[in-house]
């Protein structure tokens, strides 16, 4: 309850989440069937990067900033073109009303794939901080696809799921106040939609500090039933410091096909593009794959 992701937006692991969550997107969007995007941690939906709380810590100025000057970033070698699934998404970014000069505006996951959407897709958000639930209303009272919830985002999957048009995603990215012990509600939280909903899409956001507070999470999910479990990680700073974010991570739980080829090539050029005192590290790989799956 204490967490402003205002702070934060725009940052390393927001690029690294919000590239991930765009080809999850575009992977569903690839069926013509309707689909359903569930956030269960959902924030205000969009935030001011001229706004006193990014401006308190520059944070995207190492994030999403570097994107819009590729050949500026600290590697020193020219970056050379986007790969055409970050160039797509960092243009539907500037396209949002507001950054017509320039980013101006950070939109967070709610916004990000509402401006995706379809006319027959639709999405649940859950908040349980009033003042951000109360914003998250005011920016999408107009539009009908997507539902506001102000509650615990954990307990209103049991209501949710499984969704009425039987496809679709959800996204757990909690601000993870509880540091470790955030990781055992989750397991708990998807053990019992799982049990609802096993043909779903789950995507899962996790800070990296230490490594040894996230395997015993990677070893739950290696056993969790699930016959795909992807992983996808970019690490700025060794993982080996609880006092800093080093880096952070995305599972992907039933990952749509090829999922893995498409991230591939936008991992490879985030890892120089965001890299800060040493060279970035990405990974991308499975922690469960059922060939036959």
């Amino acid at each position: 309850m204490n967490y402003r992701h205002a702070y934060h937006a725009g940052n390393f692991a927001d690029v690294l989440k919000h590239a991930v969550l765009f080809a999850l997107i575009e992977a569903l969007k690839a069926k013509p069937t309707p689909f359903a995007f569930i956030d269960t941690h959902a924030g205000s939906g969009c935030y001011a990067l001229d706004g006193v709380e990014a401006g308190k810590t520059g944070e995207h100025k190492d994030g999403i900033t570097r994107l819009l000057f590729p050949d500026l970033h600290s590697s020193g070698a020219p970056a050379g073109p986007l790969p055409p699934l970050l160039r797509h998404w960092l243009d539907s970014i500037l396209r949002l009303p507001g950054n017509e000069h320039g980013l101006k505006l950070y939109p967070g996951s709610p916004l990000q794939v509402a401006n995706a959407l379809r006319d027959t897709d639709s999405a649940q958000l859950c908040e349980l901080h009033p003042e951000e639930a109360t914003r998250l209303r005011e920016l999408f009272h107009r539009d009908r696809r997507v539902h506001v919830h102000e509650r615990n985002g954990y307990e209103a999957l049991k209501a949710l799921l499984p969704p009425r048009d039987k496809r679709g995603l959800v996204l757990i990215d909690p601000p993870y106040e509880a540091q470790e012990a955030e990781y055992r509600v989750i397991e708990k939280a998807l053990k019992a939609a799982l049990q609802r909903w096993p043909t779903g899409v789950y995507a899962v956001w996790y800070p990296i500090k230490l490594r040894s507070q996230v395997q015993p999470f990677h070893r739950w999910l290696q056993h969790c039933g699930v016959r795909r479990v992807l992983r996808a990680e970019l690490l700025v700073h060794p993982d080996d410091s609880p006092l800093r974010l080093n880096g952070s991570g995305m599972v992907i739980l039933n990952a749509p096909w090829k999922l893995d080829d498409a991230l591939r090539e936008p991992l490879r050029a985030l890892a120089p593009l965001l890299s800060q005192e040493r060279p970035a590290q990405w990974r991308l790989d499975w922690l469960v794959e059922d060939t036959a799956a």
